[in-house]
């Protein structure tokens, strides 16, 4: 029987061809997980880090494989192809002594059915081992497409954005500051031997210096604590939802920015909003788990006829469907999934959101305007076409002190990029409707 350690290298193959073949990496990787059999749960780390990394620098590796093999694979052993990329993977970026990489990737050969192929895969690794390491390229780790288009929008910047893509993201909490204070929760951390940062500027932020799963955060399950980016916490900070206040998380799902509003104010009347009826399910969860209660709706934000009670919000938060190209270091399979024509569909996609909220906005309330994306047509352009569009739309300064250390303000946004302060990439804008509409 096939050891532990090859077992795991075959896993991870599988995960990486579920995602070459369109999978979403968080899917493919919780169905591989949750099949782990007691023997390999060990070997759950090596899976995610050879998961991860494999897609990380699948474009590279996968360049690099052609030279190392000069007639393509059949079809019918995409499998095996995974399997190699995984074997360049720790060959090439993985602390792991060459011959145990070698040796146990070849023995996955049998875990994948195809025993026949292991003087193959290890004539290949051994190849890869004799020949000279090519440089690593961040920027040619992202499609021509991105890479272009960063290229236009930051010109002095675009490498560094690209580096910051491929770095490993951080496990950041939010605590939960109706149960507890962070200074507490960061204790109960020390005490399970987890060492754990303050995020400066944000009061509910911590990182862990090493992420475990979150099984292993004290009192996770009782609600003290979720996981959240450190940028995408200031959503409900800079909506500023007071007592009282009506309040509408349009595309709320799976639940996190509208669970940190009502445990920043548990008095707000907060309507959780989003299109998709079983993702839904994700915001129950976590309403549960956090003792939160809010209405849960579903129904599409562009077109509120269909749900909308006719009493205005006080404040909308539009955390907007977008290419996600601010959160390719925490979701890198986004580069291999999203295509250059996404972005003028979900354009218009993000057109009809802020144009079928608006009239829901009370005079005088705030339109708080987010997306993870760090490309300017979905962000600066957007708010600047939508400022044109609605004329009774006035943008509300953004005052913080995280905006003012680590964005850059395009004259209607704020701009995050991609490992500001270990964050990932945000962009906010503020509207606020004018009372003065007749």
């Amino acid at each position: 029987m096939s050891s532990p350690a090859a077992q795991a290298r075959a896993a991870a193959a599988r995960t990486l061809q579920a995602v070459r073949a369109g999978r979403t990496l968080d899917d493919a990787l919780a169905e591989t997980l949750g099949a782990l059999s007691p023997a390999l749960v060990r070997e759950r780390a090596l899976i995610q880090e050879l998961s991860y990394g494999g897609v990380r620098w699948l474009l590279l590796l996968t360049h690099e494989l052609k030279t190392l093999v000069h007639k393509p694979l059949r079809k019918q052993d995409n499998d095996l192809e995974a399997l190699l990329l995984v074997g360049l993977y720790q060959l090439r970026h993985m602390r792991v002594a060459a011959h145990a990489a070698v040796n146990e990737t070849v023995a996955a050969v049998a875990v994948l059915g195809k025993d026949w192929a292991r003087n193959f895969v290890n004539a290949v690794l051994r190849r890869a081992l004799r020949e000279e390491a090519p440089p690593i390229d961040h920027a040619r780790s992202h499609p021509k497409w991105l890479r272009a288009r960063l290229q236009a929008a930051y010109p002095g910047d675009w490498e560094a954005i690209a580096a910051a893509n491929n770095e490993r993201a951080p496990l950041t909490l939010r605590v939960n500051l109706a149960r507890l204070t962070r200074t507490a929760y960061a204790d109960k951390l020390t005490r399970a031997g987890l060492a754990a940062n303050a995020v400066p500027d944000n009061d509910s932020a911590l990182t862990l210096a090493t992420p475990v799963p979150v099984s292993e955060l004290p009192d996770f399950d009782s609600g003290e604590a979720s996981v959240q980016d450190a940028a995408a916490q200031l959503a409900a900070v800079l909506l500023d939802a007071g007592p009282g206040m009506r309040v509408l998380d349009a595309c709320a799902a799976p639940g996190g920015k509208a669970a940190h509003i009502l445990e920043r104010t548990p008095t707000s009347r907060l309507v959780a909003l989003d299109s998709d009826a079983e993702r839904l399910n994700r915001v129950r969860e976590n309403f549960t788990r956090l003792g939160l209660a809010g209405e849960i709706i579903a129904g599409d934000a562009a077109d509120p006829a269909g749900w909308w009670d006719g009493e205005p919000f006080d404040r909308i938060l539009l955390d907007a469907p977008c290419s996600g190209s601010g959160v390719i270091r925490r979701h890198p399979d986004i580069r291999l999934h999203r295509r250059a024509a996404d972005i003028d569909r979900l354009v218009r996609l993000q057109v009809g959101l802020l144009d079928g909220l608006w009239p829901l906005l009370k005079p005088g309330g705030k339109l708080l305007y987010v997306t993870c994306s760090i490309l300017p047509e979905e962000n600066g352009r957007q708010a600047e076409a939508f400022t044109a569009r609605q004329p009774q739309a006035r943008r509300a300064p953004l005052a913080h002190p995280v905006l003012a250390r680590h964005a850059r303000f395009d004259g209607f946004g704020h701009q995050i990029l991609p490992g500001a302060g270990d964050m990932d990439g945000f962009y906010y804008a503020g509207f606020v409707r004018a009372r003065d509409e007749a």
